[in-house]
């Protein structure tokens, strides 16, 4: 596996999130979106609105830029998995990046959300929504159906992926406390056996 370290910019954290798709999907146009809109300003009531700044990675979908996508994919805390609506090929490409992430990660529990882009082109849709729900269940993330075009749903791709890399974090830290704990209970445990067995002899 390959951890990645929380950094920070001016007191504030930042995450690395990674966008992944065909080329056409919209990534460029989501990203651009969102960041044109938003003050980085984070409003997440279990963790008391805490603000973050987001460091985004908008992949070439091409295959020249395997070897960036690649590492973009190593340093990344979360992923945006687009497909378009209407380009069933970029929908079925969309499982081969998952697993790409998930053997250079060698981790299942990776934050990402599926995207589905272009619905102002309804009538264009390769698609069906359905599709999109069923994909998303097997992967275990949020999904949403978004226009770039429209500015419909962008915010909620970023504000839903950043909760999850949170909610990770909470749970990591947890963990390494309760790890902390062990091993101090069995340090104790180990000491005063020692402190028993030389009082006997």
């Amino acid at each position: 596996m390959h951890p990645t370290t929380a950094s920070f910019l001016g007191g504030l954290r930042k995450y690395k999130i990674v966008l992944l798709g065909e080329g056409g999907v919209g990534k460029s146009a989501l990203t651009m979106q969102f960041v044109s809109h938003c003050f980085l300003d984070y409003h997440d009531p279990t963790i008391d609105g805490e603000s973050g700044l987001l460091d985004i990675l908008d992949t070439a979908g091409q295959q020249e830029f395997t070897a960036m996508r690649e590492q973009y994919m190593r340093s990344g805390e979360g992923f945006v998995i687009m497909y378009s609506i209407t380009d069933r090929q970029s929908f079925r490409e969309v499982s081969q990046a998952k697993k790409q992430i998930e053997r250079l990660r060698r981790s299942e529990d990776i934050p990402m959300v599926l995207v589905a882009n272009k619905t102002d082109l309804e009538s264009k849709r390769e698609v069906t929504t359905e599709e999109g729900q069923a994909l998303a269940q097997e992967f275990d993330c949020p999904f949403f159906e978004t226009s770039a075009a429209l500015r419909q749903f962008v915010d909620d791709v970023f504000h839903s992926l950043i909760r999850q890399i949170r909610r990770k974090e909470r749970m990591g830290l947890k963990s390494t406390q309760k790890d902390k704990k062990l091993r101090n209970r069995v340090g104790t445990i180990v000491q005063s056996i020692f402190r028993r067995t030389k009082t006997r002899l």
